[in-house]
């Protein structure tokens, strides 16, 4: 289907469509790719073409990638006005806490076990998760299974009204940072410098949290794709999803390089003992 600017959605047809119980929730999930497991989901407003494109390149690198649908029309374009419809529903959803004092948003529960369940299913040392904006902290709050060892942060963008705050509850929080601390884990992440949804403050709340095992790296605003869909132009409307709708894909770019460093991080992560691994370039 076309979208108003001449752009596609994405069939999805490289992928198997998979319906997912865990502990009697059911969710779709697209799964593409061998080796081990990468739990990608999506950024607000959905499994976007962007998405999927960094889906493709965590597959490519030697991953089998689940993708959860948590909230949008999979494989939509992202214009405004569906976009904002199906933000407003998520904040109000009981699956999500999108506001200061919310804690943990409760999904989170049905996505480790995702993780579980695809580390059993492909094997290796352990599963890599990577969140973007709105589901941006999920990939924190899903190192608190033991499965997951290699998380990625992009641009968290809740809670959306506090700049300085964590989507996670206190005692969450302990439990992540004392498996860090126990485990040695290492949290990658990823923000434009002036990227009003993903502040500097909430990097700062990051590192309090997590301290060297925080790697929060900041990219200029200014190297941001202006083209993005008209979701991220009209709604969002400010430098944000580094390696989705402002990553602009030519060699040598900030925001590829940024790209080239995820699939490093998962490969170093991931790959079993002996086996150094190869990153897409």
């Amino acid at each position: 289907m076309s979208a108003a600017d001449g752009r596609l959605d994405d069939a999805i047809t490289d992928f198997s469509r998979r319906l997912v119980d865990v502990d009697g929730v059911v969710k779709t999930v697209y799964v593409a790719g061998s080796g081990p497991a990468v739990v990608l989901m999506p950024e607000m407003p959905g499994i976007s073409p962007d998405v999927l494109r960094l889906a493709r390149w965590v597959r490519d690198t030697g991953f089998t990638v689940h993708v959860p649908s948590l909230f949008g029309v999979d494989g939509a374009y992202p214009t405004a006005e569906a976009g904002e419809k199906i933000a407003r529903r998520a904040c109000v959803s009981a699956e999500f806490r999108a506001f200061a004092g919310g804690g943990t948003s409760p999904v989170t529960a049905w996505l480790r076990g995702l993780a579980r369940r695809a580390h059993a299913e492909c094997g290796g040392p352990g599963v890599g998760v990577i969140g973007l904006c709105f589901t941006g902290n999920f990939a924190l709050t899903m190192a608190m299974e033991p499965a997951v060892i290699a998380p990625v942060v992009n641009h968290p963008s809740l809670p959306f009204d506090d700049p300085a705050g964590l989507e996670i509850s206190d005692e969450d929080a302990r439990a992540v940072r004392d498996r860090i601390a126990r485990d040695g884990l290492k949290v990658l992440a990823y923000r434009f410098d002036d990227d009003r949804w993903c502040t500097g403050r909430r990097f700062a709340a990051y590192r309090a949290l997590l301290g060297d095992a925080f790697d929060g790296r900041v990219l200029p605003g200014s190297s941001a794709n202006t083209e993005p869909p008209p979701f991220f132009r009209d709604v969002v409307g400010t430098p944000h999803s580094v390696v989705t709708a402002h990553l602009v894909d030519e060699d040598g770019h900030p925001t590829l390089q940024a790209r080239d460093e995820i699939l490093a991080f998962l490969t170093e992560r991931l790959s079993p003992p002996g086996d150094s691994g190869t990153a897409a370039g």
